[in-house]
């Protein structure tokens, strides 16, 4: 079984896919209700709106393991993301409409939390980390974008309809505002609904590695779905995703550049 794939750039730019992946092993799969099955909440096509980034020569990152398994965008301690906000765990019990994944009596305990994360969620992180260490090594900072979706009404999550983009930073902490603001700009310009660490302020992943101090600039990216795809059923729009693939291209060459003057 593929845990994820890597593929290896040249540029500073590491786009980090965790949620796209719909892999479930087969001992897991079993103990799942029929609505925990349908992996509602996977980040649906981000592989493929993403898939300009190789003319870019960025090293990509993308899981294969479905969120519902464990979520490698969350802290493996469970520590709490936002505080009087509903949060998913590391092994999710739920989805995000409230519904449980798993059939009555299955119980993810200690022993089962730990081998997933052993299993699943370390060797991601290791070769996030290593990656990030390398750029930065080779190009004196690095770019980790990491690249998220989500439907874009979840009312467990959020009141009303969600911005089509929006930035987190860790309220600014996680890389420099300069890029923030790179960000910010193009979104408007390109005319999308868009807010800068509004009710996703990055997670586990960009609190974790975006340190602009040690020349790792971090930004998670969380997009609305209805900007690229049909939600119900999830199918690809190949006429909503090209202008968002612009914007998004233009974002990532500007945020680089930048990057590149800043540290020169």
């Amino acid at each position: 079984m593929n845990k994820f794939t890597f593929e290896e750039g040249s540029s500073p730019l590491l786009i980090s896919i965790p949620h796209s992946g719909c892999i479930v092993p087969e001992g897991i799969a079993k103990q799942m209700t029929q609505e925990g099955s349908v992996l509602r909440d996977t980040d649906w096509y981000i592989p493929r709106l993403y898939d300009f980034v190789r003319e870019l020569d960025a090293s990509v990152l993308e899981s294969h393991i479905s969120r519902y398994v464990v979520d490698l965008n969350r802290d493996p301690q469970d520590r709490v993301l936002y505080q009087n906000y509903s949060s998913s765990g590391v092994c999710p019990t739920h989805h995000f409409d409230g519904m449980p994944i798993y059939r009555d009596g299955f119980i993810i305990d200690k022993e089962e939390k730990s081998a997933r994360i052993s299993q699943y969620w370390q060797p991601y992180h290791e070769k996030l980390s290593q990656t990030l260490n390398s750029i930065r090594g080779e190009h004196g900072f690095a770019l980790l974008w990491d690249a998220h979706s989500i439907r874009s009404e979840v009312p467990k999550l959020f009141q009303g309809m969600l911005p089509e983009l929006n930035i987190g930073t860790n309220d600014s902490s996680s890389c420099d505002v300069r890029i923030q603001g790179l960000v910010y700009e193009i979104a408007r310009r390109f005319e999308y609904s868009v807010v800068v660490n509004g009710r996703f302020k990055g997670g586990f992943i960009t609190r974790q590695y975006g340190k602009p101090s040690e020349g790792i600039h971090a930004l998670q990216m969380e997009i609305s779905q209805r900007t690229y795809m049909t939600e119900t059923p999830p199918e690809y729009d190949n006429a909503l995703a090209p202008q968002l693939q612009e914007a998004l291209h233009e974002m990532l060459v500007s945020c680089t550049a930048k990057l590149k003057e800043i540290y020169t």
